[in-house]
């Protein structure tokens, strides 16, 4: 196999510093939708006569987009692994800022009646394909552009860049939240959502001048553009995508935390205020920036698969904590186990996923695998949301069978780490290869 040529200087570092704005201004797009549907849709897309099922349609609506992600995996990893990790991530960032900008001009339930909702899942059904190739493509390009030895640093990049989106977009809401009622629900909320009329044009500035990888670029010199990835996915590789499915399940620890915590905090039953339970999302996030790359370090030195394994069962455990303290309505016991178990315990699942699941597959296949994979896991942590909702119990404060329910999606991760490869030290032009000489059957030699 030939070894590709390497990334020009400086090139790792601006393919991970684009995968880090892009990857922030992205999921400022997204995240925004999941600090309104617990905080805003409720009373302004839905009947406010039943306010319990107002607000499990609107949580209902944040899992629409993980549902979409998969199908938007399909298409994006598809032309990813044809046509290259740049088009792609020019494209999924253009595709989230228009969709978020329209979600800011739709008209309410007041004014449309039923059709109001139906434009909003609309709008993030585009959400969720846009977010499906974007850390995809992102990962891939920051990984193959990375030095061997440091492809954990360099890819975390992306997720500290989605840590930044969020911290980004609760800093938004904050000051929005705090709006009198008849601003926040006439035209506050849809401030943040506008603003990503700059996110299109600063994330297409930044990405359209980054270079394709030199992984990708030999590839396709020496074999070809792939016809069907994901034909050769499925067969070689199909192992790892499931693992990658379960390991992606672990993000329902982030959504929980994100949506489902924040609307039981804020409920009646605990009686927190908006802007202090936006500043727990903020602080942590906080936190995670500064997690993320030291926990992918530690993973270039001592594997992918122990700090992965931290990660996910220490946030099992940790989430029983976090939501005891919500119960308890203390508020400084709320921001330090919100901080020590998102922004400290979770990153380190989180930091590692980039180059962890990247490097289960060769180059030609990596975009498709780590697209399908993580999107289809991410859909089950997207509607996990909605689930919590019904476990929490008609009142909404069984935080106890949520935090039980959470621990358990993070059981398959945890499965899917200890039946993993570690790949930390295999070099980059080599991984995958151990599947495919596995899979591949020696051909005849004919006289």
């Amino acid at each position: 196999m030939s070894v590709p040529a390497a990334a020009p200087p400086g090139q790792p570092k601006k393919a991970a510093t684009a995968a880090w704005i892009g990857s922030a201004l992205e999921y400022y797009d997204f995240f925004i939708y999941g600090s309104a549907a617990a905080l805003i849709f409720p009373e302004v897309f839905f009947d406010e006569s039943d306010p319990a099922t107002a607000t499990l349609l609107s949580l209902a609506t944040f899992g629409v987009a993980y549902a979409a992600r998969p199908v938007g995996a399909l298409f994006l990893g598809h032309f990813g692994d044809k046509l290259g990790r740049k088009k792609i991530m020019v494209f999924t960032l253009i595709l989230m800022g228009v969709s978020t900008f329209l979600i800011g001009c739709l008209p309410t339930r007041d004014q449309v009646g039923t059709l109001a909702p139906v434009l909003l899942v609309l709008c993030r059904v585009l959400q969720g394909i846009s977010a499906a190739g974007e850390q995809a493509s992102a990962n891939s390009m920051s990984l193959e552009h990375a030095p061997p030895e440091r492809r954990g640093f360099f890819t975390s990049f992306t997720l500290s860049g989605t840590q930044g989106g969020q911290l980004l977009a609760t800093l938004v809401f904050i000051p929005v939240a705090a709006l009198p009622d008849d601003q926040l629900l006439s035209w506050g909320w849809r401030v943040p959502f506008w603003m990503s009329v700059a996110v299109a044009v600063v994330g297409f500035v930044i990405r359209r001048k980054l270079d394709e990888t030199p992984a990708f670029a030999q590839q396709t010199a020496v074999e070809g553009v792939v016809r069907m990835p994901l034909a050769i996915l499925l067969r070689e590789h199909w192992a790892d995508v499931l693992r990658v499915v379960a390991g992606a399940l672990i993000a329902s620890v982030s959504t929980i935390f994100t949506v489902w915590a924040l609307s039981y905090a804020t409920s009646d039953s605990v009686g927190m205020s908006r802007s202090s339970m936006l500043w727990v999302g903020a602080l942590a996030n906080l936190v995670a920036l500064a997690a993320i790359p030291l926990w992918a370090t530690l993973s270039d030195r001592i594997g992918r698969r122990p700090v992965f394994l931290a990660g996910a069962a220490g946030s099992a455990v940790m989430m029983f904590l976090y939501l005891w303290s919500i119960s308890t309505g203390s508020y400084p016991l709320t921001l330090i186990l919100g901080i020590v178990t998102f922004g400290v315990v979770y990153s380190a699942a989180n930091g590692v996923w980039p180059s962890f699941y990247g490097e289960m597959f060769s180059t030609r296949v990596r975009l498709s695998g780590m697209a399908i994979g993580t999107q289809i896991g991410f859909a089950v942590a997207g509607f996990a949301v909605t689930f919590a909702a019904q476990i929490a119990g008609p009142d909404g404060d069984d935080w106890s069978a949520v935090a039980l329910f959470t621990a358990a999606l993070c059981v398959p991760p945890v499965i899917a780490v200890l039946t993993a490869r570690e790949t930390h030290k295999i070099p980059t032009e080599r991984l995958g290869e151990r599947v495919l000489k596995e899979t591949r059957q020696p051909e005849k030699v004919t006289a």
